[in-house]
Order: C-alpha cells, then structure tokens, then sequence
C-alpha cells in the first residue's frame, strides 16, 4: 500500500517555527537569526513540508543529512546558501541537522515600505529548487558569514528607529552578493550546465520531431522534464546564451517553422497547426516579430 505523507506544516509567524524548533522566542517578531547548533531535536513532524508565511535565508555547513524536495534526496556536504520565499513548500529530513550555520527569517511586513519589497521578487534564486542551492568557496563563505554577523549583531542591539533600515541594508548586501555568486556558480558548474543543455536540445528535438505537436511546450513543462525549477533554467540559460527558456523555446520554434516553410507545400495555417498553434494568428505574429518576415514572405525566398 502507498504511504501517505502527511500535509505541510502552515508557519504563519517566525515564534511559532522558533517554538518548533525549541529556541527561544526571537527578540524582533518580524526577524530572526537563529543558529542550527542552537536547535534541538524537533518534536514535530516536518515530513509532509513546510510553508511558511515569510522568507528565510540559510547558510549551511557541515551538513551531513539529506534534504528532499519532492521525491528526491540530494546530499550537501559542503557550505550551501539556501532561499526559501513565503508560500513555498520545503521538505527536510530533521534526523541530522546542519552542524554550523545558521538561518536569517524575515517576514514580508518587515521590509514593506522599503524599495527592497518591490525588488527582492526580482530574486529569482527564491524559488530555486532545494538541490540548487549556491555552493560557496571559502571566500565567499567567508562574506556570507560576515553579512549574516552583521545582521546578527543589529538583530541581538536594543530596537531604535534605525534598526529596520540597518538590517534591510544588510539583506541587499546579502542578496547581491548571493546574486554575483549564482553567476559564478553558472560558469564554473559548466559540466553540469552543459549536461542540462544537451538534455535541453535533445528534449526540444523530441518535441519538434513528432509527427504531431500536441501545443507548444512550457516553460514550467520543460523544466520539470529536467528535473529543475523553472527559474533556474531560465537563468542557467541566460548566463550561456543571453536568452531565458521561453526565448530559447521560441528560437528553436522560428528555426523549425523556416525547415518547414522552406521544404515543404504546406500553408500558414497548416504550418501553425502542426507546430502546435491554435490560432495561426499567433504564429504569424511571433514568426514575423523574430525574423522581420511574414510565414508567406519567407517562403517566396525560395521561390
């Protein structure tokens, strides 16, 4: 018989994961730094995920367990920076907790107000998936760690009316940093990233190859295909290529409708259909936006 996991754990407040946890209630009710040394074995059941309603940013080491997103397990074995973003479901196996590190909290009404609430959605790493998370070299564990103390140490101070501004600074840091990283990340991973290319192409080539195309394919339907989160394949992509996923998949669309234009009787309408259209408006609009042509005007070129 199938086992059934239980559903997520909703966390709407940060003194209820503390609670959890068994860690003393945060000094601030909308941030918190919390070490994983400092966290006892949690009596509660965590198996079926977590949401929760602010987000959190991890620095892990040491770590010898496993963390599960989905179905899957992936080891981390070395010093890892993980997002979570409110709303999202996280699973992890608490039997062997991260021994160093530690993990900064912060709820969406902490920086509402500030520019940071309209740009951390501009953080695509958010939503990353659990297995890609960013390893960090020594150096930059070595800065990560430095925000996060700064961070800690305004977090520990006497609440004034700078302490909000001070903390929300040190997150940009963070965020920036974190964001210069995932594009090292990008470049030196090439292996792996040209791995997840090939499987790309060969996955595109597949779908384009059918006899009949059942639509066009989706961003989200192609990276789970591929096993990864929608918003890193596009940005893996873009370090490469200069070009997301959607513009990749359009591309590649273009190159098929000029194979088929080119070689073949078949009119617009017809071309559209079987690339997986439902309105050949559609088509002739994206083919003419790529390629300065309209479907019929590119065909009498090899007239």
């Amino acid at each position: 018989m199938k086992k059934h996991l239980p559903n997520p754990i909703h966390i709407s407040h940060i003194s209820e994961l503390h609670r959890m946890n068994t860690v003393p209630l945060p000094e601030h009710p909308l941030v918190s730094v919390v070490h994983f040394n400092d966290i006892a074995q949690s009596p509660a059941d965590f198996s079926g995920g977590l949401i929760m309603d602010f987000y959190m940013i991890a620095i892990k080491k040491d770590f010898s367990g496993k963390i599960r997103y989905g179905q899957n397990y992936y080891d981390f074995d070395e010093g890892v920076l993980s997002f979570i973003a409110p709303g999202q479901v996280c699973y992890e196996d608490t039997s062997d907790r991260p021994r160093g590190g530690c993990m900064l909290m912060f709820h969406r009404d902490f920086i509402k107000g500030f520019p940071l609430a309209k740009t951390i959605g501009g953080y695509s790493f958010f939503s990353y998936e659990v297995n890609e998370a960013l390893y960090l070299s020594a150096k930059e564990e070595a800065m990560i760690e430095s925000i996060f103390r700064n961070i800690e140490q305004e977090y520990r101070l006497p609440i004034d009316h700078f302490s909000q501004q001070v903390i929300i600074s040190h997150i940009e840091l963070l965020l920036t940093y974190a964001n210069r990283y995932y594009n090292r990340q990008f470049i030196t991973r090439k292996l792996a990233n040209t791995d997840l290319l090939t499987k790309l192409e060969a996955l595109l080539d597949n779908h384009f190859a059918a006899p009949e195309v059942n639509g066009l394919p989706t961003v989200k339907e192609v990276a789970a295909q591929l096993n990864v989160s929608p918003d890193y394949l596009s940005d893996m992509l873009r370090s490469h290529t200069g070009q997301n996923t959607q513009q990749h998949i359009h591309n590649r669309l273009i190159e098929k409708a000029k194979e088929i234009l080119s070689t073949s009787r078949l009119s617009v309408a017809e071309v559209a259909y079987q690339l997986g259209f439902e309105h050949p408006q559609s088509f002739h609009k994206l083919f003419k936006k790529k390629t300065n042509y309209s479907p019929l005007e590119y065909r009498q070129l090899f007239q």
